[in-house]
């Protein structure tokens, strides 16, 4: 790796580029406080263990918040553009993993929010180079992006499908059996054609019951026709040929640049040269 010239751009690279060794251990660590943090979270939830460590949870809980709180900060000290950071997904999900604890203090009940923290795991497709995955999840996002349009006239579809066949089961049922208004005839379409099946609510008359199982027929196809689209799809996309790295663009902070990129995709400036350390 070049020296840098400032503490700044020394804190730059460590921060955002996992591909040289103090970088790597630096995500590492934040993953392992993620991690625990997350493991507070839950264990504060059991009443029973709570009740005996609460004042140990919630000093754990202020640690790790204020440990989240100075990292934010210091993304925001050493990116060149710290509001496209601040935009960026990375930059709105580090806010979410920190803004509960202190709006926890005025209201109470959003502390369960602590848990959206999981997210920043996503940096784990980073930290440990899983170049292969990030790939297929970028393969897979194009594929759910192209199909976007053909599944929601799908989903149209079937909503007025089960609008018709809860709108019957209200006329062929009626309130004697449970089908008190079309809403709920509707709120049994949907339970029946995505074969969830709860059962608080079933048809008694024999015209109704034939209703139900064309109903069920009709499941199966709801649940292969969107994984159909999405698959074909992903046949036809066409893959990423250029190895998937940490590099970041420090003007508009993308991530997940190639090695062979010179431009960067999101912003079209030009790339500083790739940096790893030899051997890792």
């Amino acid at each position: 790796m070049p020296p840098q010239t400032t503490l700044r751009q020394r804190l730059y690279t460590v921060i955002f580029e996992a591909d040289t060794r103090a970088g790597r251990l630096f995500d590492e660590v934040l993953i392992g406080a993620i991690l625990l943090s997350l493991l507070v979270v839950v264990l504060d939830s059991v009443e029973s263990i709570s009740a005996s460590h609460k004042t140990l949870f919630s000093a754990a809980e202020w640690l790790f918040t204020l440990l989240f709180t100075a990292e934010y900060l210091a993304r925001l000290w050493c990116a060149p553009k710290p509001w496209a950071y601040a935009r960026s997904f990375y930059g709105v999900v580090d806010v979410l993993a920190i803004l509960p604890t202190y709006l926890a203090l005025f209201f109470p009940e959003l502390h369960a929010l602590i848990d959206v923290r999981v997210l920043r795991l996503i940096r784990v497709f980073r930290v440990f180079k899983l170049t292969h995955y990030m790939a297929e999840f970028s393969h897979l996002g194009r594929a759910l992006r192209s199909s976007s349009r053909k599944i929601l006239v799908f989903l149209s579809v079937v909503l007025m499908v089960v609008m018709v066949m809860g709108t019957l089961m209200y006329v062929v049922e009626g309130p004697a059996n449970g089908y008190t208004s079309i809403p709920v005839g509707v709120y049994w379409a949907i339970t029946t054609i995505t074969t969830v099946g709860f059962g608080d609510i079933t048809p008694k008359t024999d015209l109704g019951r034939a209703l139900a199982s064309l109903m069920m027929l009709m499941g199966w196809g709801v649940l292969a026709v969107p994984t159909g689209i999405v698959t074909a799809e992903m046949v036809g996309a066409t893959r990423p040929t250029t190895p998937v790295t940490t590099r970041t663009r420090n003007q508009c902070m993308a991530e997940g640049l190639g090695t062979e990129d010179h431009f960067c995709r999101q912003c079209g400036s030009a790339l500083p040269p790739y940096q790893h350390d030899p051997g890792h």
